[in-house]
């Protein structure tokens, strides 16, 4: 069971702790039914015959019998939370490293709601469980089996209500966990809506308000949290059987002993301490199949999670480093595609077919096509966000699938169509290129990527606070931040994914300006919509539904490719950008 094989993996490192806590239990226990055995020699040997030194002296040793209890209790408390807790912790990180190591394909795939509700919610239902189990579970084995021989100990005959008490709970509470099976299973599925929902509303809420959309998301809200909120209801109907269900068996099997143990102290068969005795292990194996019950209705619950925490832990990356990887490289910068092609899974036509192109240090190569062209996803296969599916990305001669992931990574300086911004600062934003990066460096790259005055207005400068996404920044400024990120790097190969698109005209006229010293002996790649901004470079690939149609100078492509041809006309006129 996958429950199981999560426990045994991330549980068994634990031993020792488990093996404390079933130690720990097992006398605390051990002390707990020991204690009516106590009350009923006082009852019938101190109380019944007046004997008050008798009396106190099993009080005493009774209170130190409950101390130890206590003592042993909290310790098997403590020792189980830990290794809980522990548990939790190894999870999360193993799912939050594998998580960290999929391309954009798989975190696509599950979803970033789902793959947060898995880190959190799920590893916290089975981090539960694990608590609920060696807190109550492993105590209720051992209090069951005890309790049934001290109830047989002290009367054998009367003991036989057991052997109808007991199936009546064990069956009564497993037809309620029984039925809150697909109940917990729904719920875990209702739960990614909400998320997802909510992360929606929360991310796009510049729009929500834009087009005035506020009471259809609420009602798109609503509707989730309403099917959320039914299917717990439904769940916690059924876990209220429960206890009403315990507590009738147990006032039954109450009365039921108070009658025939009446008639057997009547009989002179029982003494009035032992029947005392005999109601207190009543309660306590049934308590005992209650708790059980309990950790087992948590169960189902616990093991849905459990399956999608291994999901995502047995999915495979589909970028993974190579077994034997080039970790040195020759040259610096020269990238080269061979007939590449890429192709989702599942889609109906490859998104690029036979691209090939060769990038020098010291060029600027522009790519540049219309919308859902291919130009981003071309851009990734540098970095490795995906693998091509066919073809070669090389970068100084060697194939970008057997080079070692960091010296790959340390090569490439992206600045992605969408740049983000962590929160923290201003230089701990800069310095997640290099960490080793300093003030002045820091500064340098914000006045080539035209960031300087604005970074230096305000307050605190390169400690200035900077909100998750860059929130409290424009558009403009933190496609400049995400630029000055990667002139931190200074790599050999410069990749700028649409990264001018929010700068007006004069700005990215500057900033191409003062980019072309820095970048003189690195390979530049951009996408742009604006064919001012890549109408000087060194050669343009200008894509059409993932294929290539052009490749040359804006001059070449203006007189030889009518697809270029056509994009200069729809913004200017060629006069004016040649």
């Amino acid at each position: 069971m996958v429950l199981l094989r999560l426990l045994r993996t991330y549980l068994g490192r634990y031993r020792r702790l488990l093996a404390a806590v079933l130690a720990l239990q097992f006398v605390q226990t051990m002390a707990t039914l020991f204690l009516p055995t106590l009350n009923a020699d006082i009852i019938d040997k101190g109380v019944l015959t007046s004997n008050t030194g008798y009396i106190w002296r099993l009080g005493i040793i009774m209170l130190a019998v409950a101390g130890g209890q206590v003592v042993f209790a909290i310790a098997a408390t403590y020792a189980g939370a830990k290794a809980a807790m522990s548990f939790g912790r190894d999870v999360r990180g193993a799912l939050f490293h594998r998580v960290t190591g999929f391309s954009a394909q798989e975190v696509g795939r599950f979803g970033a709601p789902s793959l947060i509700t898995r880190i959190t919610n799920d590893v916290q239902q089975v981090q539960i469980l694990v608590t609920m189990a060696c807190t109550l579970f492993v105590a209720a084995p051992i209090m069951l089996v005890g309790g049934v021989v001290m109830a047989i100990r002290e009367d054998g005959p009367l003991s036989s209500i057991l052997l109808v008490s007991i199936p009546v709970m064990l069956v009564a509470l497993s037809m309620v966990v029984i039925r809150m099976i697909p109940q917990f299973q729904a719920m875990q599925v209702r739960l990614d809506r909400v998320n997802q929902v909510l992360r929606e509303q929360i991310t796009g809420i510049r729009v929500v308000r834009a087009f005035v959309r506020e009471p259809e998301e609420s009602a798109r809200f609503g509707v989730a949290n309403d099917e959320l909120t039914a299917n717990s209801l439904r769940a916690g109907r059924l876990m209220a059987f429960m206890f009403p269900i315990v507590m009738l068996v147990l006032n039954g099997s109450s009365a039921a002993v108070l009658w025939l143990g009446g008639n057997r102290i009547g009989s002179g068969h029982m003494q009035i301490g032992a029947l005392i005795a005999f109601l207190s292990y009543l309660v306590q194996i049934l308590m005992s199949v209650m708790m059980a019950t309990f950790v087992g209705m948590m169960w189902p619950r616990a093991a849905v999670c459990a399956e999608r925490i291994e999901e995502v832990l047995a999915t495979p990356a589909s970028i993974v480093a190579p077994a034997v990887p080039v970790t040195t490289l020759a040259h610096r910068g020269t990238l080269e595609l061979r007939k590449v092609g890429f192709h989702y899974p599942g889609a109906d036509s490859p998104v690029l077919s036979d691209i090939s192109l060769r990038a020098l240090p010291g060029q600027t190569t522009a790519i540049i096509g219309s919308t859902g062209s291919g130009k981003t996803t071309l851009l990734s296969l540098v970095p490795r966000l995906f693998d091509a599916t066919r073809g070669e990305v090389l970068v100084d001669g060697v194939d970008v699938r057997d080079l070692e992931p960091e010296l790959l990574w340390s090569r490439v300086g992206l600045v992605p169509q969408k740049p983000y911004l962590f929160s923290g600062t201003v230089a701990s934003n800069l310095r997640y290129a290099d960490p080793g990066a300093s003030d002045a460096e820091l500064w340098a790259a914000l006045e080539v990527a035209q960031a300087r005055d604005f970074v230096a207005a305000m307050r605190g400068g390169l400690d200035a606070v900077i909100a998750q996404g860059g929130s409290n920044v424009s558009g403009g400024q933190r496609q400049r931040l995400a630029i000055a990120r990667a002139l931190v790097r200074k790599p050999g190969i410069f990749l700028f994914d649409d990264s001018f698109s929010a700068l007006d005209l004069a700005t990215d006229a500057r900033l191409r300006a003062a980019l072309a010293p820095v970048t003189a002996d690195a390979t530049v790649l951009i996408v742009a919509q604006r064919v001012s901004t890549i109408a000087s470079a060194d050669q343009i690939l200008v894509l059409e539904d993932g294929r290539e149609v052009g490749l040359g100078t804006h001059r070449q492509l203006i007189a030889n490719c009518p697809t270029y041809a056509e994009i200069v006309a729809s913004q200017v006129t060629a006069e004016e950008v040649g």
